[in-house]
């Protein structure tokens, strides 16, 4: 057999990759599996976005290659959304990428900053991704902590204390994934600072500012965060629309070019039909997000009585598409999952997955009917 590439040593297969072949081999022998895992909205997307899809399937040039920039309306309507929700003006035309999909953003920014030797400043607990795409590029991760202490927020004491010569690149990412916390206007100027300070390019992961929050926020809100930061966004989990891999990365014309860079070496373009159901998308009104908000909200409240009936805490101040849980005193994260799994066919995530601080945390996900979570909560019962 031929060899794999040395950086492959350095990176598992994504856990929840692993994870459903288990689930799906176990609904194969019979066992009805309730999955609250998986962050993968289960309701529809706006009418509107369904519509515009398929008028285009025959419209002239709908089947042909498309920009690597996308269409300018899309990008239009990108500009748009910043401003309309979070009062952020920018140039369609320079500092706006709609991307295949906010994960694909996370490797080609670090295409385009990270050198081989390089080092990532990633959040424990945070999005595995991170990680695993600062490996492939023989990039050295540093994580920084955070805990429930400090409201899953960094300490940037601790962080000025690490050795940040080689730093290039820090990823934060609130409403957080996975706690749910929500960021502070304190935090944003201080990071933008510790940015500027070290000369670290700060990237914020954004999409789920309107999850269940009232106070959507974007980082480039705040002062002199064009300098130094970028922020990626999606209509994945604001607009149910998770499969079709539509995401957003914005900020400085020059960081944003660099990465188009990457980008334009690595695909065609997005097809022609899906950018035209993401600009219906993101001009919904605000009924939009108050309606997915009353199911989500509903959803969550069936979560925290599950939660109570597995001996769980957790805090009812969060955002965002899950709920973040305290184990009982002494419980392993994995062994508690495989437990649930085994004795109530309810597979949950456990919060190693996002790294060490999420051991005695697990991770629930609202993407379940009412009905299928009231199924699980009586099976706990």
């Amino acid at each position: 057999m031929i060899e794999v590439a040395n950086r492959l040593k350095n990176v598992q297969e994504y856990y929840f990759s692993v994870k459903l072949k288990e689930v799906a081999f176990l609904k194969s022998q019979g066992k009805p599996i309730i999955n609250l895992g998986i962050g993968s909205p289960d309701l529809n997307p706006p009418f509107k976005a369904v519509m515009a899809l398929e008028d285009s399937l025959n419209q002239d040039g709908a089947h042909k290659y498309q920009s690597y920039q996308g269409l300018p309306e899309l990008r239009d309507a990108m500009a748009e959304f910043y401003k309309s929700h979070y009062k952020v003006h920018l140039s369609a035309k320079t500092e706006i990428l709609p991307l295949m999909g906010s994960k694909e953003g996370i490797m080609h920014i670090s295409m385009a900053f990270l050198n081989k030797g390089d080092a990532v400043l990633i959040p424990n607990p945070g999005y595995p991704t991170y990680a695993s795409v600062a490996n492939l590029l023989e990039a050295k991760p540093m994580y920084y902590d955070l805990n429930e202490e400090n409201n899953w927020l960094p300490d940037f004491v601790a962080l000025e204390r690490m050795d940040l010569s080689k730093v290039k690149i820090m990823w934060v990412n609130y409403p957080n994934m996975p706690t749910g916390s929500n960021a502070t206007h304190k935090f944003y100027d201080d990071v933008i600072a510790f940015g500027k300070r070290h000369n670290i390019l700060i990237v914020n992961d954004n999409p789920y500012s309107f999850i269940l929050n009232d106070k959507p926020k974007s980082i480039l809100q705040y002062r002199q965060a064009k300098d130094i930061c970028l922020e990626l966004n999606s209509v994945s989990k604001a607009y149910n629309m998770a499969g079709w891999r539509v995401g957003m990365l914005v900020g400085n014309y020059d960081y944003v070019n660099a990465v188009l860079t990457v980008k334009s070496n690595m695909d065609s373009g997005m097809f022609y039909g899906i950018q035209k159901g993401a600009i219906e998308a993101l001009n919904s009104s605000n009924l939009w997000f108050e309606s997915l908000n009353s199911i989500y909200r509903n959803r969550r409240k069936l979560i925290w009585e599950l939660a109570d009936a597995l001996n769980c805490t957790y805090s009812d101040e969060t955002s965002g598409l899950f709920v973040w849980a305290k184990l009982p005193p002494h419980m392993k994260s994995e062994e508690f999952t495989d437990l649930v799994l085994k004795e109530h066919s309810i597979f949950i995530a456990p919060g190693t997955v996002f790294g060490s601080n999420g051991e005695g945390y697990v991770r629930f996900s609202l993407c379940q009917e009412q009905e299928v979570i009231e199924e699980a909560i009586a099976r706990v019962r």
